[in-house]
């Protein structure tokens, strides 16, 4: 009984990616970040807002994507499910892989762990499978931790934004 209370009060730090690409993309973010706030989540960090075009079809509106860092008493479970509560609140409806959204959040790095785990009808990847190639993800992360390591490559954060490739690199603008 009591390991099971050790873990029931254990802090997990999370990183959550943040993007937005319809309708007011600034404030459909600050709109996740309060909702977040009001569900026993602490923000210990948030990056900048970050714009790239939209991917992988660029004639959809540019991204609007940030990164944050939170500290929770919720299971893994459990925090993905008030995600999506927050996305479906703001708006969110299932639609065809990579089109446009009003918010999405991503549950990119949990306790420096690697995790793959069938919720439901969802399979959760962390760290994100896709998440190294993706400078919307390694920007604003870099920011809040420049020694950040992927669990799963053994890879410091710089050595994956080097492997960008220029367009990469250049395609991505800190949000005015």
């Amino acid at each position: 009984m009591k390991r099971q209370d050790i873990l029931e009060n254990q802090v997990n730090l999370v990183y959550l990616a943040l993007g937005s690409n319809l309708g007011d993309k600034k404030n459909n973010l600050n709109k996740v970040i309060h909702l977040i706030q009001k569900e026993e989540i602490f923000i210990k960090k948030k990056s900048k807002f970050y714009s790239t075009k939209s991917w992988p079809n660029e004639n959809y509106p540019d991204f609007i994507n940030s990164i944050i860092l939170i500290e929770t008493k919720l299971n893994l479970t459990e925090l993905f499910l008030k995600i999506k509560k927050i996305e479906k609140k703001l708006g969110r409806t299932k639609s065809k892989k990579n089109h446009p959204r009003v918010c999405d959040i991503d549950i990119i790095d949990y306790n420096g762990e690697i995790i793959r785990r069938e919720l439901g009808n969802h399979i959760l990847n962390i760290p994100h499978k896709r998440m190294h190639n993706r400078n919307f993800v390694l920007f604003p992360l870099y920011e809040l931790d420049k020694d950040w390591v992927h669990p799963e490559l053994n890879t410091n954060i710089v050595i994956l934004m080097t492997n960008l490739t220029s367009e990469q690199l250049l395609g991505i603008k800190i949000a005015k």
